[in-house]
């Protein structure tokens, strides 16, 4: 009786396992603009990396479904054909060639079926192709600065809004001061570092966690499919205000960025000449020289 229970409760479990498994990809669709409460799968994969990403996940998810299905099977059918009123007198059998064979060759063609892509999708990230521009994001405790070096060689800093002062649509911890503001259909590489911990910059959605570590300028390179608000936060711990350091991208079409560009160069610019005309100013007039033939 207790065997008989022990193998009720494993098929109920599978039953209702093995659906969830595979629930959250259909979930992927109807999850649009972000991150959302409850929610149990990815977001909407908004560069090439990360469509390859959601793909190396489903496979994965198809192959996790099947093994634990498998198992869970294979665990029922033991407890109920072994149970000890069926089987008494228990074997002595040991061993058996033709199924530790087959228990040896089957995870290792398992993990061919993972490595192949595994491999392909890391070459992809890792390898930078000719890119249009770069971000430089450099982590502080806690808040972020991003310098444009290919658009005007401006630099700002972007810390998180206030909950105080969100204003209505803006999502809490997820919101700062200056957006980084970025072009749709460009290949972009983003260098990061560090100014005193180890941070990491997170796009969920551009398949991106890179480590800012100090003295070290760790790179990668993503491309934005679509327009729209994009977010995420540093992923590795950096101090108690850790939870309140998040990045926002405003990705928008190659025009607006533009002309968003040669404002904020424009802007840099001017506030350079300022801090000159004020330095020139604060400085110590030079002591005329005496003239000619003049005694002291």
């Amino acid at each position: 009786m207790r065997s008989m229970s022990l193998t009720k409760a494993i098929v109920a479990l599978g039953s209702v396992a093995a659906p969830l498994a595979l629930l959250p990809g259909a979930a992927v669709a109807q999850n649009e603009g972000g991150p959302r409460p409850w929610q149990v799968w990815l977001q909407p994969a908004q560069s090439p990396v990360d469509v390859q990403l959601h793909a190396f996940m489903g496979l994965l998810q198809w192959v996790i479904t099947v093994i634990a299905v498998f198992v869970m099977i294979l665990i029922s059918y033991a407890c109920w054909r072994f149970a000890e009123k069926r089987n008494p007198v228990p074997s002595r059998r040991s061993h058996n060639t033709v199924l530790e064979i087959a228990w040896t060759l089957v995870p290792v063609l398992i993990l061919v079926i993972i490595a192949i892509p595994s491999f392909k999708l890391l070459y992809f990230v890792d390898v930078v192709p000719q890119t249009e521009m770069t971000l430089k994001a450099t982590g502080h405790q806690w808040y972020w600065s991003y310098d444009y070096p290919d658009n005007g060689k401006f630099t700002f800093d972007a810390n998180i809004v206030a909950d105080s002062d969100l204003q209505p649509g803006q999502r809490r911890l997820l919101e700062t001061d200056n957006q980084v503001v970025l072009p749709v259909d460009t290949n972009i590489r983003l260098q990061t570092t560090a100014t005193d911990v180890i941070h990491a910059w997170t796009i969920q959605q551009f398949g991106i966690k890179l480590d800012a570590q100090p003295g070290h300028l760790n790179q990668v390179w993503f491309r934005i499919n679509e327009p729209g608000m994009y977010y995420g936060q540093c992923s590795e711990l950096c101090g108690v205000q850790h939870a309140f350091m998040p990045i926002t991208i405003k990705a928008v079409p190659k025009e607006e960025f533009q002309a968003w560009a040669e404002e904020k160069t424009k802007a840099a610019e001017a506030e350079r000449s300022s801090t000159v005309k004020v330095a020139d100013a604060s400085a110590p007039a030079a002591t005329p020289a005496p003239a000619a033939g003049s005694k002291n």
